[in-house]
C-alpha cells in the first residue's frame, strides 16, 4: 500500500536570516511574557529559558512591549546569550496617541531607541533590528537610511520591517538590504500574501505574527488535527511551514505546556490532500 505524499518540516528545518543567522523555523514571540515584578516574572523567565533549552534560536521582542521591559526580561533570563540565539527587537513607535503608542521613526528617534535597546539587551550589536511600523510622516528612505547608518556603524546587524505592503518593501529595499518582514498572517488572514511571495522571491525571512489565530473555530482544522493526533494550533503552524520556505512563525505564550505544544508542530507531517483542504478552507488568496 502506497502512502500519501507528505510535507515534513522536521526539527532540523532551518532558515538563514540575512545570510548570517541560521535559525529554527519556529521561533518564539516574547510579547506575552509578564515583565513586571513577582511570581509571574519568575515564571516568564522560566519560559524564555525553556524555549532555548528546547532548541529555539529566534526570539522576537520590541521596544513597544512594556516600553523596554520585555527586552530587559529577556536579558535577565538569557544573558550571556548562546552563540546560536538571535534576539530580534523592533523600534519606530513611542508612547502617546489614542492607542497608547504613536509612530516615531524620525532618524534621531530611531537612533535613540536603538541605543536604549542595546543597553536593555546588554549587547553591543542587535543582530536583527526591525522597524515596527513605517512612520507616515517620514520618508521611507529616511527611516531605512537611519537604520542603514546604524548598521554601517556596527550597532545593528540586519534590518527588518513590520506590517508593510509589497510596494513598501520594494521601496525600502532601494535604500538598504532587508533581511526580514514581520506581518500578520495565518490560514484565515492572508491579506499579506503578496508580501510573503515577494519575500520568498528575494530570500527574505517572513515572520508571521498571530500565526494561530482562531485555531479552535475551524471544523476543517480540527478534523486534520484529529487525523494526525495533534492540536489545532500545531496544524496551523505546520501549515505555515508548508506554505513557504521563508516562513518563520513566532507563536507566543506564557505557558510551558503551550510552548512545547507549539514547537511540536515542527514534526507534523501534513499530507498533500490535508494541505489542499486547509488551503481551500481559509480565505481566497489575495495574490
Amino acid at each position: 500500500m502506497t502512502s500519501e505524499p507528505t510535507h515534513a518540516p522536521g526539527t532540523a528545518d532551518t532558515f538563514s536570516v540575512g545570510g548570517e543567522f541560521r535559525v529554527t523555523r519556529i521561533g518564539f514571540g516574547a510579547m506575552r511574557l509578564h515583565s513586571g515584578p513577582g511570581p509571574e516574572r519568575k515564571a516568564a523567565i522560566a519560559v524564555a529559558r525553556r524555549a532555548v533549552e528546547l532548541g529555539v534560536t529566534l526570539i522576537d521582542t520590541a521596544h513597544l512591549y512594556g516600553w523596554g521591559a520585555n527586552e530587559e526580561l529577556l536579558a535577565e533570563a538569557l544573558f550571556p546569550y548562546p552563540d546560536d540565539l538571535l534576539i530580534t527587537t523592533k523600534v519606530g513607535v513611542t508612547r502617546g496617541g489614542p492607542e497608547g503608542w504613536a509612530y516615531d521613526a524620525r532618524p534621531g528617534s530611531l537612533r535613540e531607541q536603538v541605543e536604549q535597546g542595546l543597553r536593555r539587551l546588554r549587547t553591543e550589536r542587535i543582530g536583527l533590528l526591525q522597524l515596527h511600523r513605517l512612520d507616515p510622516k517620514v520618508p521611507v528612505a529616511e527611516q531605512v537610511g537611519a537604520l542603514r547608518e546604524l548598521q554601517q556603524e556596527g550597532r545593528i546587524g540586519h534590518i527588518g520591517l513590520s506590517e508593510v505592503t509589497a510596494a513598501q518593501l520594494a521601496e525600502a529595499r532601494r535604500t538598504a538590504d532587508i533581511a526580514s518582514v514581520q506581518n500578520r498572517y495565518n490560514l484565515f488572514d492572508r491579506e499579506y500574501e503578496p508580501v510573503l511571495r515577494a519575500c520568498e522571491a528575494a530570500g527574505i525571512a517572513f515572520l508571521p505574527w498571530r500565526p494561530v489565530a482562531a485555531a479552535a473555530a475551524s471544523g476543517e482544522v480540527s478534523a486534520v488535527a484529529a487525523e494526525l493526533g495533534a492540536t489545532a494550533p500545531q496544524v496551523l503552524l505546520a501549515w505555515l511551514l508548508a506554505r513557504s520556505p521563508v516562513a518563520l512563525p513566532i507563536p507566543g505564550t506564557a505557558s510551558p505546556a503551550h510552548l512545547e505544544e507549539n514547537l511540536g508542530a515542527a514534526d507534523l507531517r501534513l499530507t498533500d490532500s490535508q494541505l489542499r483542504r486547509l488551503d481551500h478552507h481559509g480565505p481566497a488568496s489575495s495574490a
